[in-house]
């Protein structure tokens, strides 16, 4: 067991985009960093790049729709560092079909991961934080959870609805885990990658003159927000929702 940390986190999906874009924010404010992902080659780099901000960086290669994996390499990650302030589930996989082309097979594995994946790391992770007095945890949704696939989605139906799961696994879970806990989400809207501008074509300029702060939003955009959530003292919120979407969904 190395010399333990003054602030540690667990970063899923953390390789590449908003992950990464998290793990080097918190990284930034001093936490240990165990980076979740499967994509090895890009896994090496972030983590390289969170040592290199003088913090511990653990990379594991996991499929977060593993339940007994969650459970074995949380418990690695405790022993590391002796405790875990946040957990920021965000791994999930697209999924393009929609609900008349989708096989039963896809469905299973999506849900697998986009849902499951962060039942099995909340459940993994909860004991280490009770049993430590308190932490945070952060699940990255989608503003698809409320208003279902836009035309220039990435993904569709079966996505949507895992992320809507997630808003009210996160209020669940705020409610079963308090006062000890604190549990909220984040709703990314339209996020730039080139998976996402390739997707949005011709709508590019309609989603921007719609969006009110006139641009796509970047993986900084939502890693600041997390941050915050992570890391803000005090912390009066807990089971709420935070659209990051440059007010494009304004209610």
């Amino acid at each position: 067991m190395t010399a333990a940390p003054t602030r540690t986190a667990i970063v899923t999906g953390a390789a590449r985009g908003i992950g990464r874009a998290i793990a080097l924010s918190l990284a930034q404010q001093g936490h240990a960093i165990a980076l979740v992902d499967l994509r090895e080659k890009d896994l090496a780099q972030t983590a390289q790049e969170v040592a290199a901000l003088g913090v511990d960086a653990m990379p594991i290669m996991a499929d977060t729709s593993d339940y007994e994996a969650a459970r074995r390499h949380v418990a690695d990650v405790a022993a590391r560092w002796g405790r875990i302030d946040v957990l920021v589930n965000n791994a999930a996989v697209p999924q393009p079909r929609r609900i008349l082309e989708i096989t039963e097979a896809e469905w299973d594995s999506g849900m697998a991961v986009n849902l499951k994946g962060y039942f099995n790391w909340s459940q993994a992770v909860a004991p280490v934080m009770l049993a430590a007095g308190g932490g945070r945890m952060i699940n990255i949704s989608s503003v698809s959870a409320n208003t279902g696939p836009r035309i220039f989605s990435v993904s569709r139906f079966a996505y949507s609805t895992a992320k809507a799961g997630i808003l009210g696994m996160t209020r669940a879970l705020a409610r079963e885990l308090a006062p000890t806990i604190v549990v909220n989400a984040v709703c990314p809207g339209a996020i730039e990658t080139e998976r996402t501008r390739a997707n949005l074509g011709t709508h590019l300029d309609h989603v921007i003159r719609e969006t009110p702060l006139a641009r796509l939003g970047t993986a900084e955009d939502i890693a600041v927000v997390v941050t915050f959530l992570a890391t803000a003292t005090p912390m009066y919120m807990t089971g709420e929702v935070i659209d990051v979407d440059g007010g494009a969904n304004i209610n």
